[in-house]
């Protein structure tokens, strides 16, 4: 069975590797084109890439999927089976072409979480159990028809970064359950419709955007700390002081911690000791654990505050 593989990040790799560890014929890598980075602006390749180099695999990186070219090489491969992780959407005459049809690995438990940010809305929205879901692609996106599906709890405490991860490399096994039973027929489709009933409410995964990743300190500490858990290590919720003289700057939030209280006042900077920084809230206090302020590193509070000083006239907005 000849397959082709459509990914691009590190999320992808894994799928990759069990793959080619499992003896299948991967004959072309399909990724994202090298793309400018960091100050020099020197060519940055895909992890995806990488990893097909160091295995001696076909790489193609095209700009556009629908460029007749490319749609020729593609054709070339004569492939029997597509795999998508971790990619961008592709037209209908690339998902179309193989015989055995193209399947995605999609980071939630379809049909919840569809769209760009599973695990990041997951998590945001306070779920205790996320998984990994294998479908057939058809026109409308993350709505094929479902291969298998692997539930994964998501911990209290855990944040997008580890369950991404534990995410990664569940996917990958499911990605190669679903090829063997692909290539042994035995495979049963599940239309979505099947996990809804009347009283299933869909939630989805919208792309993340600066407005997301802002701190509404109006908000219970509760939904604060899964919204920092949903958007750390990238790209990091964040708050806002403003200075006496009116200048403003952010600061990112990468870790908290939650105290339940009465009501308090409001939106408040309390440095407590040398050590702890925590934000009063109206039904408790969101303790800020490891943050980063302009012009410096990620860090925890106790070592943010033997060299910034908190002035108890900034404001938070």
């Amino acid at each position: 069975m000849k397959i082709v593989f459509l990914g691009t990040p590190g999320f992808a790799v894994p799928s990759l590797d069990i793959l080619v560890k499992n003896n299948y014929e991967v004959v072309g890598v399909i990724t994202a084109p090298d793309k400018p980075a960091g100050r020099g602006q020197s060519l940055q390749i895909s992890e995806v890439k990488k990893y097909a180099f160091d295995h001696h695999l076909n790489v193609m990186q095209p700009e556009k999927l629908s460029d007749p070219n490319f749609i020729e090489e593609l054709k070339k491969l004569n492939a029997d089976l597509q795999i998508v992780v971790a990619f961008r959407m592709l037209p209908e005459k690339v998902w179309m072409m193989p015989p055995l049809g193209t399947f995605n690995l999609h980071g939630s438990l379809l049909p919840q979480y569809r769209g760009a940010a599973p695990i990041n809305r997951a998590i945001m929205n306070g779920e205790v159990e996320t998984g990994v879901t294998t479908f057939f692609l058809q026109h409308e996106i993350d709505t094929g028809k479902i291969i298998f599906r692997q539930a994964l709890p998501i911990l209290s405490d855990e944040n997008a970064g580890e369950v991404h991860d534990k995410m990664m490399i569940a996917g990958a096994e499911l990605v190669l359950k679903t090829v063997k039973a692909i290539e042994q027929n035995e495979v049963k489709e599940i239309p979505q419709s099947d996990f809804i009933t009347s009283t299933t409410f869909l939630k989805s995964a919208p792309k993340i955007f600066r407005e997301d990743c802002k701190l509404d300190f109006s908000k219970t500490i509760l939904d604060l700390h899964n919204q920092v858990r949903g958007l750390s290590p990238f790209p990091g919720a964040f708050f806002e002081i403003r200075r006496e003289d009116g200048t403003v700057f952010p600061v990112k939030v990468f870790k908290t911690a939650i105290e339940p209280a009465g009501t308090v006042l409001s939106h408040e900077i309390i440095i407590t000791d040398k050590n702890s920084i925590k934000v009063s809230v109206a039904d408790g206090f969101l303790h800020l654990l490891e943050l980063q302020i302009p012009g410096k590193k990620r860090m925890t509070a106790a070592d943010l505050l033997r060299g910034f000083k908190f002035d108890a006239s900034w404001v938070v907005i």
